[in-house]
């Protein structure tokens, strides 16, 4: 059975969103391998037995922070196992991580709050196996208030949407031409980034592709070994023009762009 079928079946609100479209593409080839899957948020059980038909041979873990009857939610299956705790307490993260050591899929449909989302995201990314998928669910709350959302600055708030949106430019960090950049937890292990109505997909993987124009995010020194590697007897020419006075420009824009970020409080 596919899995608008099952998300039918069970009568998860997954169907509504029709978030087994994107499901369906991420997932139809990895149905019948032993995965660890964790959802975080489970609510009436809906989706869990869910992945645990769609999933046979695999792991389904889901966690709440609510106390959940096993027997009564019909959730006492073989593959389903169930951890109570919060997705914003680490010490209950760092035990289901050691507890479990790696996930293949994870799933986030807790509590939607944007500093939750967030905070579960940096704790739990590390657990996450190479090439494995991680799911955020209901973005809207991104953009509502009532959420901890902000829908009057929607480039800036300090929001899950604007926090996966900033970490696109991890995919990129080798093409950034910034002296003083300073490498990221997530820059290199990040594959791809999709982005989907109310829901975001992150897969894990090495991303460590050389830049054609810059090296050490220096466009200067790049530029500058190019140059010489074509003709070495104009090497002096070449040291001026791109070791020192394209690094001045680069220098001054940085010093600009520093002092725009300080009195606009944008850090």
């Amino acid at each position: 059975m596919n899995l608008e079928k099952l998300f039918k079946k069970f009568s998860s609100d997954k169907f509504n969103h029709q978030y087994h479209k994107v499901y369906h593409s991420y997932l139809y080839s990895l149905r019948s391998k032993k995965l660890n899957i964790l959802e975080i948020g489970v609510a009436d059980g809906s989706s869990l037995k869910a992945w645990a038909e769609y999933f046979k041979n695999s792991r389904i873990i889901g966690i709440d922070i609510k106390k959940i009857n096993l027997k009564k939610k019909k959730l006492n299956k073989k593959n389903i196992f169930f951890h109570r705790g919060s997705q914003t307490n680490k010490s209950f993260l760092d035990e289901l991580k050691r507890k479990y050591s790696k996930f293949d899929i994870i799933i986030d449909d807790g509590s939607h709050f944007p500093k939750d989302v967030i905070f579960t995201f940096k704790e739990l990314f590390s657990s996450l196996n190479t090439n494995g998928l991680y799911f955020v669910e209901d973005t809207q709350t991104s953009y509502n208030h009532f959420f901890g959302g902000n829908a009057f600055d929607l480039k800036y708030a300090k929001t899950h949407m604007n926090y996966f949106k900033n970490l696109v430019d991890t995919l990129n960090y080798k093409e950034i031409p910034n002296p003083f950049y300073i490498k990221g937890k997530f820059d290199g292990l990040i594959k791809n980034i999709s982005f989907y109505n109310n829901m975001i997909v992150i897969k894990k993987g090495i991303n460590e592709i050389e830049s054609n124009l810059v090296l050490n995010n220096s466009y200067e020194n790049k530029r500058y070994l190019t140059k010489i590697s074509r003709n070495r007897n104009n090497e002096l020419k070449y040291f001026i023009k791109y070791k020192i006075i394209f690094k001045i420009y680069t220098f001054i824009l940085f010093l600009l762009n520093l002092f725009k970020k300080t009195i606009l409080l944008r850090f």
